[in-house]
């Protein structure tokens, strides 16, 4: 089965592309274009565990390098660890998302990317092509969804990819490409 490429905005429902799907993993990837600030590019994925007032249920449902696992008994959200240099081809960061064990108080799970001391580096992601956010299903390893962003985002240092998200029982997928300037700073104060 071929992958599914989203646009920007587009929301698709996981039971559609693949019925009975257990877990994912979610993995983001980018490429820095041939600039040189001086620093390398540590950008850094993170997801945010929303419960129903679209806020961040606790500290400790901030999920990335430094709390890469959700504080549920299941442990059903992981983050694999921090790619410092981005180098390489395939996804740069990962999480996995054991969707059939989430714990209902999470109603949203949002996928983002900052750029690590992006104002003292003098980055954005103006300097960063070809990011995507891509779904596989953890089983079959086979790419369900992928989201390529198409934008130049000159002056954010902080994305929002995507979206996973229930709706009457179901897990769907929100392609988002949202930008923000403020770094994590400015994710943080929107969840919190």
């Amino acid at each position: 089965m071929s992958s599914i490429s989203l646009q920007k905005g587009q929301r698709i429902s996981l039971d559609k592309v693949a019925p009975n799907l257990q877990a994912v993993f979610v993995g983001l990837g980018w490429d820095v274009k041939a600039t040189d600030t001086g620093y390398d590019f540590d950008l850094d994925a993170s997801a945010f565990l929303l419960g129903e007032n679209e806020k961040l249920i606790s500290d400790k449902h901030f999920i990335f390098y430094n709390n890469k696992v959700s504080p549920d008994p299941n442990k059903s959200i992981e983050h694999m660890g921090d790619n410092l240099t981005g180098e390489g081809e395939g996804d740069d960061e990962v999480v996995i998302v054991n969707l059939q064990k989430v714990p209902p108080d999470v109603h949203k799970i949002v996928f983002t990317v900052t750029i690590h001391e992006a104002d003292k580096r003098k980055q954005n992601f103006g300097q960063v092509e070809n990011a995507y956010v891509r779904l596989v299903d953890v089983s079959t390893k086979n790419e369900l969804l992928r989201y390529p962003l198409a934008e130049d985002y000159s002056i954010e240092t902080a994305l929002i990819m995507a979206e996973l998200y229930r709706r009457d029982g179901q897990w769907r997928m929100n392609a988002v490409g949202s930008g923000y300037e403020g770094g994590l700073q400015a994710l943080l104060d929107r969840y919190l």
